[in-house]
């Protein structure tokens, strides 16, 4: 593509628009710039409401890949890569997922998470590579990119579907169509507050529907008992509290009978639950919940 049809290409996308509200960014009092972004940022979950469908059957895919066993590859560039990493990170210790299973892919590398490398996100092939080496058939591929277009995002999409694995999109560019998605969850902020700044409204949208995305189909995918998570793992001190907490809580008992409980599972919440409620042995705790394919509402109601 020509320098002048890809400056008009750039020139177009809805990321990059100038927003007519905030022209006098510069000129007016700050109390007055802090007042003008709130607004700009009230009006991003107006636009992750509207995308629910597609965050819905986004959800249900990745919980259909998680419960047959497959993998979950978070891809993208910049503030969206970053985004991913922060997804793939914190799903393990809060709902007890290996730390294999979600991983976070950045154009640039590890070192992009900390030290922008903002030409790695041009190479389409970078990305194509990277989930080419890693995606199956039955895994889930879900590529962050607010302008929609990123390269390497484009080309790990484009493996991912090769390969045979679910496709996601979450971009803020309503107009992308892209045939390598089979799910585009569309989040329609309109234009930054500062013309092309996206880890402002568009990074704020996409942090949101990825907590939607992770956390419901973490629900669907049994991690979660009425609003507890029964999954945790005990990684910190304040892990350790939350799940006596949670043990104490549901299964009707004192925290040191959740102790108690916890040190005889090795702090397995959910086992730890089924014994105090139903009171029953750890082997018979195990057993029900396997049955129950670790549905606690399906054993406690």
């Amino acid at each position: 593509m020509k320098s002048q049809d890809i400056f008009k290409r750039y020139s177009k996308l809805p990321t990059e628009q100038n927003n007519p509200r905030t022209r006098d960014l510069d000129r007016v009092p700050l109390r007055r710039v802090l007042q003008k972004l709130n607004y700009e940022d009230m009006l991003v979950p107006k636009a992750v409401a509207k995308a629910i469908p597609q965050i819905e059957k986004a959800a249900r895919a990745v919980s259909r890949t998680y419960l047959a066993g497959r993998k979950i590859y978070f891809i993208g560039a910049g503030t969206s890569g970053r985004l991913g990493v922060l997804e793939a990170a914190e799903i393990p210790p809060t709902y007890g997922v290996a730390t294999n299973v979600f991983t976070a892919l950045m154009a640039g590398g590890q070192s992009a998470v900390f030290h922008s490398k903002e030409g790695a996100e041009d190479v389409f092939e970078n990305g194509r590579k990277e989930i080419s080496r890693l995606a199956r058939r039955g895994d889930a591929v879900v590529g962050i990119a607010a302008s929609g277009i990123t390269p390497y995002v484009q080309g790990g999409l484009a493996a991912g579907r090769a390969a045979g694995a679910a496709t996601v999109l979450v971009t803020c560019n309503p107009r992308e169509k892209t045939r390598e998605a089979d799910i585009r969850i569309t989040l329609d902020v309109g234009p930054e507050p500062v013309s092309g700044s996206t880890r402002m409204k568009s990074g704020t949208a996409t942090k949101l529907a990825l907590n939607m995305l992770s956390t419901a189909s973490m629900i669907i995918s049994g991690k979660v008992y009425r609003n507890w998570m029964v999954d945790v793992k005990t990684t910190s001190k304040k892990l350790v509290l939350r799940a006596e907490r949670i043990t104490a809580t549901v299964g009707g008992v004192s925290q040191e009978e959740a102790r108690r409980l916890l040190d005889l599972t090795g702090n397995d919440v959910k086992t730890a639950i089924v014994m105090a409620r139903l009171r029953v042995s750890k082997e018979a705790a195990v057993a029900r919940i396997k049955k129950a394919k670790g549905f606690l509402k399906n054993i406690l109601g």
